[in-house]
Order: C-alpha cells, then sequence, then structure tokens
C-alpha cells in the first residue's frame, strides 16, 4: 500500500490497544464495512495536530481514521470524543466535506475512554511547506476555495442538520472573551505573559453578534483535503472538536490567526505552520473582504482588527493549555515545549494589532 502523508509510528506515549479496539469495531460497525474490517490493521499515527490524538488504521481493503482524546488531565469540556462525532455524522447529509462517521464508542472499558472511527479522507493535506507545487493563480483559486467553502458551512441551517442545541442564543461573542480569558489564567505557567491588557482591550472593545450559525471554530489550511488532481479544490475539512453554533465573524477570525503573509515581520513568521506566505494567497484583508462579499456583510475596519486579535488570542490560549500539559508533566512529547515560545509570539503579535487602533 502506497504511504499516506504524515502517517508515522506510533509514539510509545499515546499507544494504545489494537486488538482491543479493532475487536470492539467488528461488533459495532455497520455490515458494509465486515468485509474490509477482515485482518489486523497497520497502525500510523498523524503527526499533525496537537489536541486529540489521530490514528490511521490499514486494513488490506480498508483505510480508517480513530480519534481519541490525549492521555491524561485534560481542560473540562475538552476532547469530548462524542460531541465530535455527532457533529460531523449531522452534518453529513447537509454539508459535503466531512468524512463518513464508522462508529463511536463510549465504553471506557474498550480504551480507557471514548473514541471513534471514520473513513479517511483521501487527498492532499497542506502543511508549513506545501506538499505539490501551486502556482500564484492557483494559490489565489485555493484562497477563493477555502473562502466559498466556509460560507457553505455558514450557510448550513443549524435546525435542519439537528445541531440548534449546540447554541446558546445571544451573546456568543461575550461569552468566548470571557470564557477564552477565563482558561488562560487557569493555564498559566511561570515565564508567560499574562495577556491581561489584550484580554482587557477585547472585553472593552467586543462588538455585538452578527448572527448564529454552524461554524468550525479551527478552520486553516492544514485542517483541509485539498484533491489529489486539482490543489485548488477542497474535498474534505478535519478537527471538528471546537465546531459550534455561534457568530460567523468569530469563526473568521479564528482563522485570520493562522494567516502569516509573506509580508509579516520575521517574528510572526517563524510562527507559521500553513503556506499562506505563498505567492498568489490573499492577504488577511482580501479574505475579510472576499468574506463579506460572499455572505452579505459588511465589516468596519475597527471591527476586523477585533475579530483577527480575538483570534490571535483564543489561539494563544490553545497553545497555552497545550504547553500548560508539557510544565507540569503530563505528556512527554517534547514537540509540545514549544508551544511555549509560540504564546510569547502571539503576544508580540496582539501587541501589535492592539497598537493599531
Amino acid at each position: 500500500m502506497s504511504e499516506v502523508a504524515g502517517a508515522r509510528p506510533v509514539r510509545a506515549e499515546d499507544a494504545f490497544d489494537v486488538d482491543a479496539a479493532v475487536t470492539w469495531l467488528r461488533s459495532h460497525a455497520d455490515q458494509r464495512y465486515a468485509a474490509g474490517l477482515a485482518g489486523e490493521p497497520e497502525v500510523r499515527q498523524f503527526s499533525g495536530g496537537a489536541s486529540n490524538l489521530t490514528y490511521l488504521l490499514r486494513f488490506p481493503g480498508l483505510d480508517l481514521v480513530l480519534r481519541r482524546g490525549p492521555s491524561g488531565t485534560k481542560a473540562r469540556g475538552a476532547h469530548d470524543m462524542g460531541r465530535e462525532h455527532r457533529i460531523q455524522a449531522a452534518l453529513g447529509p447537509v454539508f459535503p466535506y466531512v468524512a463518513t462517521m464508522v462508529a463511536m464508542c463510549d465504553d471506557p472499558a474498550v480504551l480507557g475512554g471514548d473514541f471513534y472511527v471514520m473513513e479517511r479522507l483521501v487527498g492532499t493535506v497542506p502543511r508549513r511547506e506545501m506538499p505539490v507545487d501551486l502556482s500564484s493563480d492557483q494559490a489565489s483559486r485555493l484562497c477563493e476555495s477555502m473562502l466559498d467553502v466556509l460560507v457553505e458551512l455558514h450557510s448550513v441551517d443549524p435546525a435542519a442538520a439537528g445541531l440548534d442545541t449546540l447554541g446558546r442564543g445571544e451573546g456568543y461573542v461575550r461569552r468566548q472573551v470571557e470564557g477564552w480569558s477565563t482558561r488562560y489564567r487557569r493555564a498559566h505557567t511561570a515565564g508567560q505573559p499574562d495577556l491581561e491588557v489584550a484580554m482587557a482591550w477585547l472585553d472593552e472593545r467586543q462588538p455585538a453578534d452578527v448572527g448564529s450559525c454552524v461554524i468550525h471554530n479551527d478552520y486553516k489550511l492544514d485542517n483541509l483535503v485539498l484533491a489529489a488532481d486539482d490543489p485548488t479544490r477542497i474535498v474534505g475539512i478535519f478537527d471538528w472538536e471546537m465546531a459550534t453554533v455561534g457568530d460567523p465573524l468569530m469563526d473568521l477570525g479564528a482563522a485570520l490567526a493562522y494567516w502569516v503573509q509573506a509580508d509579516d515581520d520575521a517574528d510572526f513568521q517563524s510562527f507559521r505552520r500553513v503556506p499562506t506566505h505563498l505567492p498568489g494567497m490573499l492577504s488577511r484583508a482580501e479574505l475579510i473582504a472576499g468574506y463579506c462579499e460572499r455572505a452579505g456583510r459588511e465589516v468596519s475596519a475597527d471591527a476586523a482588527v477585533f475579530y483577527e486579535a480575538y483570534g490571535v488570542f483564543r489561539l494563544a490560549v490553545i497553545a497555552q493549555q497545550i504547553y500548560y500539559r508539557y510544565a507540569n508533566g503530563q505528556t512527554t512529547n517534547e514537540a509540545y515545549a514549544a508551544f511555549g515560545p509560540a504564546v510569547q509570539v502571539l503576544d508580540r503579535r496582539l501587541a501589535k494589532l492592539l497598537s493599531a487602533t
């Protein structure tokens, strides 16, 4: 079988009882998977992401993906496999960019915690560097496709998809500012910035909600699957862990936080994790304008700074939560040590954004 990009040997810390998982799967998956589950799978771990753990199960005639939370202490409300599975299962019939769900296990006797299995989305996944050649024109068209798909997601009727219960009504912006501020304070470790100035700024400048729709909440290039024969066409979206019903412009702001442009300073360039610097890629301002044109919305210059600053702050919180696990010995994965310096880069990025207002 051909190699799958990003799939590597399973880290010892992240190993699980493969026999137990496969035995459970054979008795709980839909019958249409019975033939494909024959034989013993080769198990690999996907290296992308630093929250939930993702594994490739390569049976002789079928590729599946298993998702489970990390071991050890977890942030409250995080790593909810049942929720992640339910969102994708509900979106599948109305939004053609999610993987097909195969089975959900909430029996801790199997692997010690919840996990689910889905079909593998096949295609090209952008990483820090683009794995295929991309012309300037193709880079622009990929950005346009990203906007098209994001607006398509925001157009899904939450009630029709059975996801309206995810929302908590008005006040989404306020809840996010307050909630992420609380999470940062809880996850703070010695030597890290306190971000109090940024938290106060966000609290004072927050706009009212502009709407309520299904949002992904982690929409970025390396969570997209591109068609193998056309790197400008999106065929799938990964990582629905934080998806919910909320304000669409907050979703856009979360996406902007990852968007490091070719003309950004060297400090922010060091943070780049996806190939947004390539010739032809749209700027952050062009992404905002393109989204507003498609969605029929208007965003003032001041509001645009708020949404981007919120996205950068939220990303700093996520990085600090991951670093907290490393700093407190809850993981031995040395890759997580880099999240401490990443928070410091994002703190400096926040200071630059706030000084411009």
